[in-house]
């Protein structure tokens, strides 16, 4: 190694501008400085290569910049993972967790770097808490987005095109030259561009040139010719107005859900407010023909339960696919309840149809990690059903009779679908969870007025519901009635808070987990009861304390930030220790699965690197912090 008689004070200078070394004193910045090396790399030198022995030394850059960078299987696909500037490091995760270097370093300029040794940079990690906090929390994110790179090329994961959806930027694909037309447009002028442009929508624009609308092939043939509307009314009366929008910077991931979430084809792409483009689902399907779209396709397009099967055991690829990208563990949860969601309507629109039209209005609800929207893999069946009052006896029979049957049958019909029945019962087939809305006001009434453990055990499970199929309208005066029981109400929030910090992280004295002690799973350590649940339940009590509505564990810390103090203070480091447990947990289960075993909740922390033992240690830390500051805030109703 080239060493160079380093001019102190401009080290020493350079250091005092750069974090985390700014929050050092002169004489350890003085020290620092003595104990630096200087490199030079030529523009295109690999610094770090993938797959070598792990960095012996923390490189910051003096000048110049540097490329991090994966190879796949496929030598010539490189996958860019982040660009790294003058007053920037790595090498951080190979030095602390001593593997192998996981991506490649390469120069994009000459480039002069401060090389510091591991002995010395492990020091100051130890002794100097903003030192930990900097590298852990500014590369947790890039960890958490790249963990999967790791475990995926642990277990032969990674593949060639497939990674599209989540690389490629919805500008790329967009079809940028968009025809427009104003309001005022007849319905035949709109229907002539568009069969002389051979295009499937038109986007409709104001004064402004701002999109205020669109219309596409399919509503020219349900709202005009099956309508027989007259085609010289202007497009303004048959254009959809709830524009569905991306920005050109979204991956096309965003896109996907959308078109899942609101079963649309086209989506408008804007760049600062005005219009940019408009991909369509044949520009996805071109792009990634295994995609999430072609699967809820499948499922739109089955006429019986059976049909359906094969289409819900593509579900688990889909999975695959996305750790295939390096997703995010919400990421996938979040197309993955897309799915399913679709599946269940499906089954519920095929048991309307054997069964009739319903007597009156109903909403089928879903709750605990569906009704949260955190379901990766196939999980139990929870969900229930409100209907409308009854008005006489007769009605009470019809609806008794018809929704008794008709849950039954969705109950079947999930099963086929790889949907396990609750071990619980907690499923609307149970006559005790298929009750009229008044019904369902007077349990959540009994249960915070008297919060016996039953009752608890209740609120924490189906407090968490949300509306899938029906007349939402029933869940929403379900969840303004809960709301307005839960005002001023501190000791049924304080049953809560002593459920919530009950459940220790599994840490002990010395830092080791605590794991199993015997059984089918001794010496591992259960991610979704002494992981994932605290997290769960701390961050439920809090969304109830506020009123939230959300039911999702990272919307309720989104939109607790600036409403919750202990939230406010710590929610960028629960997001991340949430995502970062449930990406582990998502990893083991699909290991499992690929391997023909039962996916379940149980790992061997001895599996672990020595950098996720680290994070996940970190992140129990946190929850323990913070169920430490619970006790504070309850400490007259904590027993």
């Amino acid at each position: 190694m080239d060493k160079n008689n380093l001019i102190l004070e401009d080290v020493v200078a350079f250091l005092g501008k750069v974090q985390p070394f700014m929050s050092l004193d002169q004489a350890e910045l003085e020290s620092v400085a003595r104990n630096l090396t200087i490199e030079f790399y030529p523009k295109g030198t690999v610094i770090l290569k993938q797959g070598n022995a792990p960095s012996d030394s923390i490189r910051i850059i003096k000048k110049g910049g540097v490329k991090v960078s994966m190879a796949s299987r496929q030598e010539s696909d490189e996958i860019i993972i982040d660009y790294r500037s003058e007053g920037d490091s790595f090498g951080f995760l190979s030095l602390v967790s001593g593997e192998l270097i996981r991506a490649n370093f390469t120069a994009i300029d000459d480039t002069i770097c401060y090389l510091l040794g591991k002995d010395m940079f492990l020091n100051l990690l130890e002794s100097h808490r903003t030192f930990t906090e900097y590298f852990v929390k500014s590369h947790i994110v890039k960890y958490i987005d790249q963990a999967s790179g790791e475990l995926i090329d642990r277990n032969m994961f990674r593949g060639g095109s497939d990674r599209l959806l989540f690389t490629t930027h919805v500008e790329d694909i967009a079809v940028k030259s968009v025809v427009t037309t104003t309001g005022e447009t007849p319905i035949r002028e709109a229907a002539r561009i568009m069969s002389e442009k051979q295009i499937s929508s038109i986007i409709i624009t104001d004064a402004r040139d701002l999109p205020v609308g669109i219309i596409t092939d399919r509503d020219l043939r349900k709202k005009v010719v099956a309508a027989g509307r007259n085609v010289t009314e202007p497009v303004k009366n048959i254009m959809s107005t709830s524009l569905i929008k991306v920005d050109a910077q979204d991956y096309c991931f965003e896109i996907v859900l959308k078109m899942i979430k609101h079963n649309i084809h086209h989506v408008i792409v804007v760049r600062e407010g005005r219009l940019a483009g408009v991909v369509t689902n044949h520009d996805l399907m071109m792009l990634q023909g295994n995609s999430p779209l072609s699967l809820t396709k499948d499922i739109e397009s089955q006429q019986t339960v059976a049909g359906l099967i094969p289409a819900s055991k593509k579900i688990n690829s889909i999975v695959g696919l996305m750790l295939k990208e390096g997703a995010r563990a919400s990421n996938i949860t979040m197309v993955i309840t897309e799915i399913n969601d679709r599946l269940v309507r499906k089954v519920l629109e095929l048991a309307e149809q054997r069964f009739g039209k319903p007597p009156t209005a109903y909403c089928w609800i879903v709750f605990g990690s569906e009704g949260r929207r955190e379901q990766t893999f196939k999980t139990d069946q929870d969900n229930a059903l409100i209907y409308a009052d009854p008005s006489d006896g007769a009605q009470a029979e019809a609806q008794l009779k018809y929704f008794t049957e008709l849950s039954a049958y969705v109950r079947d019909g999930l099963m086929m679908c790889g949907f396990p029945i609750c071990p619980a019962n907690n499923m609307a087939s149970n006559p005790k969870w298929c009750q009229p809305l008044g019904t369902w006001k007077r349990y959540f009434t009994s249960w915070i007025d008297n919060p016996t453990p039953d009752a608890l055990m209740n609120s924490v499970t189906i407090f968490d519901f949300r509306p899938l199929y029906g007349d939402y309208s029933l869940a929403e005066s379900l969840r303004e009635h809960l709301g307005a029981l839960l005002k001023d109400q501190q000791v049924f929030l304080g049953h809560l808070a002593n459920m919530a910090i009950h459940n220790a992280p599994p840490i002990g004295f010395l830092r080791s987990f605590v794991v199993e002690k015997s059984g089918e799973h001794k010496d591992q350590l259960n991610l979704k009861v002494k992981g994932l649940a605290p997290f769960v339940d701390v961050i439920r009590l809090f969304a109830l304390e506020k009123g939230i509505t959300q039911t999702s564990t990272l919307s309720r810390i989104e939109t607790l930030k600036g409403m919750h103090t202990i939230v406010g203070e710590f929610a960028e480091d629960l997001e991340h220790a949430f995502e970062l447990i449930m990406l582990l947990r998502i990893h083991h289960q699909y290991e499992q699965i690929s391997t023909g075993r039962t996916p379940d909740n149980f790992i061997d922390p001895k599996r672990l690197g020595s950098l996720e033992k680290r994070l996940i240690k970190d992140a129990f830390h946190l929850i323990a912090k913070i169920q430490k500051l619970i006790i504070e805030r309850y400490k007259s109703l904590i027993w």
